[in-house]
């Protein structure tokens, strides 16, 4: 049986671009988790929204973002006041993880019977939700199929700004603006 020797120029340059690939990998995964960090905390604020019957509401906001071993947990909540002065609050966790595009994270909602995570099904109703980091902007995006066909699309930006981080909602139904929301958090 012949053996073939692969010459020492050529086992070099080839381990020199596993080890230049494999630390591209991690600087990739490092830098995607130091992107985070920047935006890690809780904030909190208060944002005035229109309500269906044109009146003027407040409604109390928070957001909590962590870091996970390799992405990240961003949970938020609003909290508004009805006439009789009860509170009714909404509150929603998803995690991300990162995808092979630079900055894009996938959400982890469910689990499959692997115990892998997955994204949700949006034609079964559930939400596609994904997430971006752009420069200071963490932007968090999620779709939603009706049972007709008609789509809403949803866009949460947490900008950082000095003591905190500025919010800016909007929705879209069928490509025409339904609502737009537009606040100041403070870190906590």
């Amino acid at each position: 049986m012949a053996q073939y020797r692969i010459p020492q120029t050529v086992a070099r340059k080839t381990l020199h671009l596993l080890f230049a690939g494999m630390a591209a990998v991690a600087l990739t995964g490092q830098a995607a988790f130091a992107d985070i960090s920047r935006f890690v905390g809780n904030y909190s604020g208060t944002a005035e929204i229109e309500t269906r019957a044109g009146d003027i509401a407040s409604r109390d906001m928070s957001v909590v973002i962590r870091a996970t071993s390799d992405g990240y947990i961003v949970g938020w909540s609003s909290t508004t006041e009805k006439d009789d002065g009860r509170r009714k609050t909404k509150s929603y966790e998803i995690e991300f993880q990162p995808t092979d595009r630079d900055g894009v994270f996938a959400a982890a909602m469910k689990r499959n019977v692997f115990g892998h995570t997955e994204q949700l099904d949006p034609m079964k109703g559930e939400p596609y939700v994904w997430s971006r980091i752009t420069g200071d902007t963490l932007t968090v995006f999620s779709m939603f199929v009706a049972p007709n066909g008609d789509y809403e699309m949803q866009q949460y930006d947490r900008t950082l700004a000095e003591g905190g981080l500025q919010l800016d909602f909007n929705s879209h139904r069928n490509g025409i603006p339904t609502r737009f929301i537009s606040t100041f958090l403070s870190r906590n």
